[in-house]
C-alpha cells in the first residue's frame, strides 16, 4: 500500500510563522516522509539545515500571495531562495495581467523565474477561483510552455482553494506535459484522496499530519 506522504507538501505560510514552528514542521515532515516542507522565504536557510541528509525537499513561495510584484523582484526572490537552499519554488503568476488577457506578459514572468531556478522544481500558481474555465485552460497552456514543472490551483489565501473540478480541468489541459498541485482547503484524507484521483501529483496542505493519521486509520495501520 502506497503512502500518500510522498504527494504532500507540508505547508506553513502564516505571516507570524516562527523558527520554532518551522523546526516542528521539519520534524513532522521527516517523521511522516512528506515530499517537502513549504515555508516562507525567510525560513529557507533554517529548513535547509534541519532537513540536510533527509529526503524531504525545501519549498518556498515567490511573489506570494498576490503575484503583482515585478518580474525583477520575483527573479531576485527566486535566486535568493535557491542560494539559501530551496529545492522547489511555488510562484504566483501576474494575476492582473492574466485578467487583462496579457498572456505574453504572464509567460515572460514565469519563464524568467524558471530560468533563474535552473534545476529547482517550479510550480506556478494560477489562483483558479479568480478565473473562468477558458482562462484557466489558457494559463495552464502557458505554464506548460514556460518550462515550469507544475501548475498549481491556489495560494490558499484567496476566496477559495482547490476544487475537484479545477484539478480535473487542469489535468486534462496539461495532458501529462506538466504536473498538477492542488492546494487550499485540503484538510482531510477523503479530500486529499479525491484530489489525487482527479489528477493531482502534489497536495499542498497544513493538515498533513492529520491526513496521514486518517489514512493510517482507514488502512488499518493504527492501533485502536
Amino acid at each position: 500500500m502506497i503512502s500518500p506522504a510522498k504527494y504532500i507538501d507540508h505547508t506553513l505560510l502564516k505571516a507570524d510563522t516562527t523558527d520554532v514552528d518551522v523546526a516542528q514542521l521539519c520534524e513532522e515532515a521527516v517523521e511522516c516522509g512528506f515530499a517537502s516542507v513549504c515555508i516562507p522565504p525567510c525560513h529557507v536557510a533554517q529548513a535547509s539545515k534541519l532537513l540536510y541528509g533527509s529526503e524531504v525537499a525545501v519549498c518556498t513561495v515567490i511573489g506570494f500571495p498576490l503575484g503583482y510584484q515585478t518580474t525583477e523582484a520575483k527573479v531576485f526572490e527566486a535566486r535568493q531562495a535557491i542560494e539559501s537552499g530551496a529545492d522547489e519554488i511555488d510562484m504566483v503568476v501576474h494575476l492582473g495581467a492574466a485578467r487583462a488577457a496579457n498572456f505574453a506578459s504572464v509567460l515572460e514572468d514565469i519563464r524568467r523565474v524558471v530560468a533563474v531556478a535552473e534545476t529547482a522544481v517550479v510550480k506556478v500558481i494560477i489562483e483558479c477561483c479568480l478565473f473562468d474555465d477558458d482562462t484557466k485552460r489558457r494559463l495552464t497552456e502557458i505554464v506548460a510552455l514556460s518550462g515550469a514543472n507544475y501548475v498549481k490551483t491556489s495560494t490558499g489565501f484567496a476566496a477559495s482553494g482547490a476544487t475537484i473540478e479545477d484539478v480535473s480541468l487542469l489535468s486534462q489541459v496539461a495532458s501529462a506535459r506538466i504536473k498538477i498541485k492542488a492546494a487550499g482547503g485540503i484538510r482531510d484524507w477523503t479530500t486529499c484522496q479525491a484530489m489525487l484521483a482527479a489528477g493531482a501529483s502534489r497536495i499542498g496542505t497544513s493538515a498533513g499530519v492529520v491526513i496521514m493519521q486518517q489514512w493510517q486509520e482507514s488502512a488499518g495501520l493504527l492501533c485502536r
